[in-house]
């Protein structure tokens, strides 16, 4: 990290803005390349992880009844559907990479941006990441060793393997990136579909027996747990917010980010919805209480010797999500470089393949040492919070600017009520969170302000030792030449 005061880092990320402009193939840049079709395979891919095969039994466990749980989905999808198309505003009136960090970076400045990295890296990407290559390769695995308990150590060196390969693909090709979301994301709805298909079948049969329970409790559940049911059903929605984090390299932003982000959450809404209502139509309640994933003891019953399939399709998922989130968190990192939040060398790409090959790579060893960690979950549950907090945060935003320049270009608009909606909803979830989980809000809390050193020492602090300077600007120096990487070319049309 370099040295700079919080006007350093506005005026630097002023500069950086004019990448946005850069004509293609014109310099060292990244290009523009991901058309509508790869803004709604990266939303899908991303937000479609393992959620929905395993989430149903968290939401039925908060809510007690077949009605209610789906009450829950439908509004879970309703609610990141509406923050999406304010993160859709802000992407399309700040036409820069980088998501949230970048839209709390230009209105609150860096400290709280940089906190919003510090949080990415410590948890919520990078123990994500863990978490999903341990599910997938324990979903690869399973059909293989049949009753047996698979070995830790294999689904550790699988997920370790499928990491690698991940993280590989994002620091070579764009192209092929978006390539590989695409038939991941294919690959899963297909999946899904399967299971809706199969639950139709079943309804045209006469089997809906379950759902005419409707809203009559399965179990007792009080009132104070549906908010635990609405963080389960938020969980599987989750990665709606990552599309506008690489803006630069989207062809005509302001048509295919709003149009990407709608045609995107309107079909997951809609699959997720289906795909709960097939779960229920074979398993009853205590059926699916008693799974610890719905979506395979749905296939065993339904798909019989084919269930494998539904294996497949959950591992295909985290795979999916995992790399989807990788090519967000790289510009995150890549733009936070050019501020001075990140290492110089995170801001640099590939001299032949024009992607950020180090913002890729940088996390890989942090995700390998948490996938050998006894309770990453713990962790993620830590950072809920924080996420949501900061989340909200970055949706403030948007009115303030429609305040601050009301005169401003939006090529696309919301009705201003919709944020304050969002706004309110993610900061009952915070409420309730420091309510019912006081001692781990804090420790995510803690967590989350040990950035505010990390920043000080790093990045703000201008008179740091000689030493420290010379030793490295030699390791920037060594690594811009094996990973044979440049600054940016930042020119203005």
């Amino acid at each position: 990290m370099s040295s700079s005061s919080d006007n350093d880092g506005v005026s630097a990320f002023e500069d950086a803005s004019s990448v946005a402009r850069s004509k293609e193939g014109e310099g060292m840049v990244l290009k523009r390349q991901i058309g509508l079709g790869g803004c709604i395979a990266f939303v899908v891919g991303t937000v479609i992880g393992s959620g929905i095969f395993i989430s149903p039994k968290g939401v039925l466990q908060n809510t007690g009844s077949v009605g209610l749980s789906l009450v829950v989905w439908v509004a879970c999808g309703i609610l990141s559907t509406i923050g999406a198309l304010c993160y859709a505003e802000l992407g399309t009136t700040i036409p820069e990479s980088g998501g949230d960090f970048t839209y709390i970076l230009r209105t609150f400045g860096v400290v709280l941006a940089f906190l919003r990295v510090w949080t990415h890296i410590v948890a919520v990407f990078t123990a994500s990441f863990a978490v999903l290559a341990v599910t997938g390769a324990t979903y690869l695995t399973e059909p293989f060793f049949g009753e047996c308990t698979v070995p830790t150590v294999v689904i550790q060196l699988l997920a370790a393997t499928l990491l690698g390969a991940v993280f590989c693909l994002n620091s070579v090709s764009v192209p092929w990136s978006n390539r590989v979301q695409i038939i991941f994301s294919i690959a899963k709805v297909t999946g899904l579909l399967i299971i809706i298909v199969s639950g139709l079948v079943l309804v045209i049969q006469g089997k809906f027996e379950n759902l005419q329970s409707g809203f009559t409790p399965a179990i007792d559940v009080t009132p104070d747990k549906l908010p635990l049911a609405f963080y389960s059903g938020l969980f599987a929605y989750s990665g709606w917010q990552f599309l506008p984090t690489f803006t630069e390299e989207i062809e005509n932003p302001s048509r295919n980010i709003p149009l990407g982000i709608t045609l995107s959450m309107t079909l997951i809404t809609g699959v997720y919805i289906l795909v709960n209502l097939a779960y229920y139509v074979e398993l009853t309640p205590v059926e699916i209480l008693s799974s610890d994933a719905v979506a395979l003891t749905y296939g065993e019953r339904v798909l019989g010797p084919w269930a494998f399939i539904i294996s497949i399709a959950v591992a295909l998922s985290c795979i999916g999500s995992i790399n989807g989130s990788i090519f967000s968190f790289a510009r995150i990192l890549l733009v936070a470089s050019r501020v001075n939040c990140m290492p110089q060398i995170l801001g640099m790409i590939h001299v032949r393949n024009k992607t950020p090959l180090p913002a890729a790579i940088v996390t890989f060893p942090i995700v390998i040492v948490m996938l050998i960690s006894p309770d990453v979950n713990a962790l993620i549950n830590y950072m809920s919070f924080a996420r949501w907090l900061l989340v909200s945060i970055a949706v403030a935003v948007l009115p303030y600017w429609r305040w601050k320049y009301p005169d401003m270009e939006r090529p696309f608009k919301v009705p201003i009520i919709l944020p304050f909606i969002f706004i309110l909803c993610a900061l009952f979830v915070v409420a309730v969170s420091i309510y019912s989980s006081p001692i781990d809000c804090g420790i995510g809390a803690l967590i989350t302000l040990s950035g505010v050193p990390v920043y000080f020492v790093f990045a703000r602090w201008q008179g740091k030792p000689a030493w420290f300077t010379r030793t490295f600007d030699s390791m920037t120096c060594f690594l811009q030449r094996f990973l044979i990487v440049t600054p940016e070319d930042k020119k203005i049309e």
